[in-house]
């Protein structure tokens, strides 16, 4: 069994590398801009899921005032940062709608 060379090995290694390093960065230039969808950013804010609805149409101001997940209803909905949130009651959309930042989930929902 022969054994490589450190030239021959060293030139492997290089080889290697310049096929490894272009392709992981257009990997990485081609994944990027779905891994910021998936994170929130500019163009897709909040997680909607298919519907374009906010956490799954839960009432977020009712998850702080009361402490609990209330399912929110459509004749109570705002829409916010390109996505339909819905509320429990009127009360609870008003509230929201004077303070989106402060009831919103963090990071989108996602």
């Amino acid at each position: 069994m022969a054994s490589l060379s450190s030239k021959k090995l060293i030139w492997i290694l290089v080889g290697i590398f310049v096929i490894v390093v272009p392709v992981t960065v257009i990997l990485a230039r081609s994944i990027a801009p779905s891994a910021m969808r998936l994170i929130g950013d500019s163009k897709n804010p909040v997680n909607t899921g298919w519907f374009g609805v906010a956490i799954k149409g839960y009432d977020t101001v009712a998850y702080h005032t009361e402490n609990r997940a209330v399912q929110g209803k459509s004749e109570f909905s705002h829409e916010w940062n390109d996505a339909k949130w819905l509320f429990a009651s009127s009360g609870n959309r008003n509230l929201f709608a004077a303070n989106p930042e402060r009831y919103s989930p963090q990071y989108g929902g996602y």
